[in-house]
C-alpha cells in the first residue's frame, strides 16, 4: 500500500528542509522525484542525495510564482517521465515584520510564494491527474495554519489559506479520483526556522517547553507523512490538515 515504484512525483521547493525530507522519504518509496527550485547548486546536491537512495531524480529550474513558468514546469516534467503522480506544493518563505511593518510589496512576496504558487501548481497538474484517472496533492501549511503570531502575519495568513485551498480542492477534484491533503508541520529545524531562531528571542526554548516530545522536529520526521498521502495507503483520506509536530498543536 506504501509502495511508489513506478511514480513520478514532484517537490517544489524541493532542494533543502522539508522539501528535501520528504523528497527522500518518497525517493525510498520508489518515486522517481523532480525537484522544482531556483537555486541551482542546492537544487543539483539534492538530486545527488536522492539518487544516492535509488531514484532517477533530476531537477527543474523554476519560478512557481509565475504561471508561465510553472505551465513550463508541469509541460517538462511530462514530457521527461511521461506522467505525473504525486505534487507536493513546499515551496515557501517568510518575512518577519509585524502587521504595521509590513510593506505591500512584502506581503504580497510571501503569499505568492507560500499560496498562489500552491493553486498555480495545484491547477498545472490538474489536468495530467484526470487523464490518469487521480493523484495526489499535499499541501504543505504550518502551526500558524492554527495559531497566529505577531511576527509573522504574511507567513499567516498564506498557511491559513493552505488549509482553505486544500479543501476546496479536495471537495472539487474527489470526483476526478485525485486526494488533496496538508500537511502541518511544527517547529523543525530548517534554514526559514534558523531565521526564526536568530529573529525572535527565546523561541527555541519557548518551543522545547511547549513541545511534549521536548524538542524541534528534523526534516527526515516528515518523509513518513509524506510517503502516507503519496500512496494508495490514503486513498480515502482527503481535504484533511494533519499536523507533524511532536504534540506541540495540543499543548497547553
Amino acid at each position: 500500500m506504501f509502495d511508489l515504484a513506478g511514480k513520478v512525483a514532484l517537490v517544489t521547493g524541493g532542494n533543502g528542509g522539508i522539501g528535501l525530507g520528504m523528497a527522500k522519504g518518497l525517493a525510498q518509496a520508489g518515486a522517481r522525484v523532480v525537484i522544482a527550485a531556483r537555486n541551482a547548486q542546492k537544487s543539483a546536491a539534492a538530486v545527488e542525495a536522492l539518487k544516492a537512495l535509488g531514484s532517477d531524480a533530476f531537477a527543474v529550474a523554476a519560478d512557481v510564482k509565475d504561471e508561465a513558468s510553472v505551465t513550463a514546469l508541469m509541460a517538462e516534467v511530462v514530457q521527461r517521465c511521461g506522467r505525473l503522480d504525486i505534487l507536493v506544493n513546499n515551496a515557501g518563505t517568510n518575512i518577519r515584520k509585524p502587521v504595521e511593518r509590513l510593506e505591500l510589496a512584502e506581503w504580497n512576496q510571501v503569499m505568492d510564494t507560500n499560496l498562489t504558487s500552491a493553486f498555480l501548481c495545484s491547477r498545472a497538474a490538474y489536468p495530467h491527474f484526470k487523464a490518469a484517472g487521480g493523484g495526489k496533492i499535499i499541501n504543505i501549511g504550518s502551526m500558524m495554519s492554527i495559531f497566529g503570531a505577531s511576527f509573522a502575519p504574511a507567513y499567516a495568513a498564506s498557511k491559513g489559506g493552505i488549509v482553505q485551498l486544500t479543501k476546496s480542492m479536495a471537495a472539487s477534484w474527489a470526483v476526478d479520483g485525485i486526494q488533496v491533503n496538508a500537511v502541518l508541520p511544527g517547529w523543525i529545524e530548517t534554514e526559514l526556522t534558523e531565521g526564526a531562531r536568530a529573529q525572535v528571542a527565546g523561541l527555541y526554548e519557548r518551543v522545547v517547553a511547549r513541545t511534549p516530545v521536548g524538542k524541534w522536529g528534523q526534516p527526515e520526521h516528515l518523509a513518513g507523512i509524506a510517503v502516507f498521502l503519496a500512496s494508495a495507503a490514503s486513498d480515502f483520506i482527503t481535504g484533511t490538515a494533519i499536523p507533524v509536530d511532536g504534540g506541540y498543536s495540543i499543548a497547553g
